[in-house]
């Protein structure tokens, strides 16, 4: 599926077009409601993309606005396929709103870790230990579960045509020891096998930089292929399903702090250079701790 076909987008762009039409028409959400005998919370959703609409729901609200022919039924197909599932709901008891449905539309992706390595470069191993220290109630059977929703949307990555992906992190994330040494060189590597490819450029702001922006937590700014699409972005909140900034005014905000973090951080071959002796060091750390003990008590 081409960028920027896939359901989230369509139904994000099928509410953006209903809104738009009902202005026109110069009709409020309550006069709606009333008008298609339903309520005008459902409107609203509809109009905010937080539900899809039916086809029949989309012929009616059209006729309302006084749309009809060729640009109907254009507009009809498209709540068709926004209500087409994608890859996601297999995982739909892990996945809940609509972040993976835009991640996987996505055309670039542009992310910021302080404390943890971006989902999308994660190992199986280190991904299993993030995600039992932040749901530590959790059955192990419901972790596995995450971490092979996890495994899954790394396949972005590797996708014709693959994502644009740019990734900051916090040098912290280099030195916090995430289940043991050896699961960190493992990880480590694993940023810097994925820095390799073309469509992948990671960064890593030094703890000489100081005070940057990106102090004020992570976040990911989602860019669509399609001009109807504006950019997301998503500011990640483990305490929630996470917050949606759509304004432009929001967007510019969180592009300006990515730059300038892209401006603080090292540059990405000097990035990979710190990343491959911090995962040398763990590699040595995990050389030591597996050597095996001399019991030999004349020794």
């Amino acid at each position: 599926m081409a960028r920027g076909q896939g359901p989230t987008v369509r139904r994000r762009r099928l509410a953006s077009e209903l809104r738009r039409l009902r202005e026109a028409a110069d009709l409020t959400i309550d006069e709606v409601g009333e008008k298609l005998e339903c309520s005008a919370s459902k409107v609203s959703r509809i109009e905010t993309g937080h539900v899809g609409v039916t086809p029949r729901d989309a012929r009616d609200m059209l006729a309302l606005y006084g749309i009809t022919g060729d640009e109907q039924e254009a507009l009809v197909q498209l709540a068709r396929e926004a209500r087409k599932r994608g890859w996601w709901h297999a995982y739909n008891e892990v996945f809940t709103g609509t972040f993976v449905g835009l991640e996987a539309d996505a055309s670039s992706l542009r992310a910021f870790q302080a404390l943890l390595v971006p989902g999308l470069l994660q190992t199986e191993r280190y991904a299993f230990s993030v995600i039992r220290a932040l749901r530590p109630d959790a059955e192990e059977s419901e972790t596995r579960r995450r971490v092979a929703a996890r495994m899954a949307r790394q396949q972005l990555l590797a996708d014709d045509p693959p994502v644009e992906y740019w990734a900051v992190i916090d040098e912290a994330v280099l030195h916090r020891v995430v289940d043991s040494p050896e699961v960190m060189a493992e990880q480590l590597y694993r940023i810097t096998a994925m820095a390799e490819k073309p469509n992948v450029t990671v960064q890593v702001v030094p703890f000489g930089a100081g005070a940057h922006p990106g102090m004020e937590g992570p976040f990911l700014i989602m860019g669509f292929p399609e001009q109807a699409d504006p950019d997301v972005v998503y500011v990640d909140d483990s305490t929630s399903s996470g917050l949606y900034l759509e304004q432009p005014d929001d967007v510019r905000r969180y592009a300006l702090m990515f730059d300038h973090l892209r401006a603080a951080a090292l540059k990405p071959d000097d990035s990979v250079a710190l990343i491959t002796d911090a995962a040398g060091r763990f590699a040595e750390q995990a050389a030591v701790v597996q050597k095996p003990r001399n019991t030999d008590p004349r020794q």
